[in-house]
Order: C-alpha cells, then sequence, then structure tokens
C-alpha cells in the first residue's frame, strides 16, 4: 500500500516535470522567442541580472514571464492530482527549485564534476546550460531537461519565416525602398 502510494508520487511528480517542461517549452518558451517579446525583455535583457528576474524582482512584467512560463506545469500537475497530489505538489516544487538552481551562475555557482556526471546522463539543465541560453537566447531550450533542445531548435528553424524578426526586416526592407511613380 505505501509503497504503491510512493510509486503514484514519483509517478506523478515526473509526469509534472517532464510533461509540464515539454508544454513549457512548445507553448510558451518557443513562441514567446518566435513572435512575442515579452519573454525576451524580460529573461534574455543584458542589463539585468538573471538571478534578478528568475528569484528577487517584484516587476510585473518578470512575474508575468514568469507565471505564463508556470501555466503548462501548474495544469499538467492540476491533471495528475488525481493519481497524487503530494507527487503533483512534489514535481512543482521540484520544479521551482530547478529555477532557483539554474539562474545561480550569476551568482559566482559553478557545479561541481559529480553533480555534472550524475545530472548530465538524465539531461538535467544544468546552471551552465541556462547560461548559455541567456548568452545566446537561439540555444539551450527546455527549462528542466536538455532532450527538448533540439526539437525546439528544429521547430524555430521551421516557424523562422513566420517569426516577429523576420516580418520587422521585411518592414524595414519596405521602409527604405524609394516610392515609384
Amino acid at each position: 500500500m505505501i509503497l504503491s502510494q510512493i510509486g503514484y508520487g514519483v509517478s506523478a511528480a515526473a509526469i509534472v516535470l517532464i510533461v509540464g517542461d515539454f508544454a513549457s517549452t512548445f507553448f510558451y518558451h518557443v513562441p514567446q522567442h518566435l513572435w512575442f517579446t515579452l519573454h525576451l525583455r524580460t529573461h534574455h535583457d543584458k542589463k539585468r541580472s538573471y538571478w534578478d528576474h528568475a528569484v528577487i524582482s517584484k516587476d510585473p512584467s518578470v512575474l508575468l514571464d514568469g507565471i505564463l512560463g508556470a501555466l503548462p506545469y501548474l495544469l499538467i500537475a492540476a491533471s495528475v492530482l488525481w493519481l497524487s497530489w503530494p507527487g503533483a505538489i512534489a514535481g512543482l516544487a521540484l520544479g521551482q527549485l530547478h529555477v532557483w538552481w539554474r539562474h545561480t551562475t550569476d551568482l559566482g555557482w559553478r557545479t561541481p564534476g559529480w553533480v555534472i556526471s550524475l545530472l548530465r546522463p538524465l539531461s538535467i539543465v544544468l546552471p551552465e546550460d541556462h547560461d548559455g541560453h541567456h548568452r545566446n537566447p537561439d540555444v539551450e531550450f527546455g527549462d528542466i531537461f536538455r532532450f527538448y533542445d533540439a526539437p525546439a531548435r528544429a521547430l524555430m528553424a521551421k516557424l523562422a519565416p513566420t517569426s516577429r524578426k523576420m516580418r520587422n526586416a521585411a518592414l524595414r526592407r519596405l521602409k527604405r525602398q524609394p516610392a515609384r511613380i
């Protein structure tokens, strides 16, 4: 009985983390990079500390970006409450702890080698990986798991012609063309 409850709890937590990361990556993060500006303004602003925006910011736009990024996890957690509400809550808590941890490079944190060797085979995003995403917004997708990076980049490449960047470039080209008589 207790072992089955633990198994359901672990399953619920894993579902929240894996499916939540999928949903957040493909239904929030990738669209934000392609078509919108909220995430880019709040998460990739070079004038702002990552620690500030991930942990201590009271800026409404930063909070909104965080809430919208967390919404898929919350929806998945709500959908697995029947399986194990403690597991769903544990998945959300682990996800939030991971958010704080992956932003620690701004504080000088370096992941110890033994932690890297433990987490790399599980495709867990390390603070150094996420730092790479802050430095180059076109790489290192996936909040928690690195295995979403390649599919996210492939999707972005496929949808690039529809992106805000391409649309703005086309508008700039139109403005530069001389009027025809």
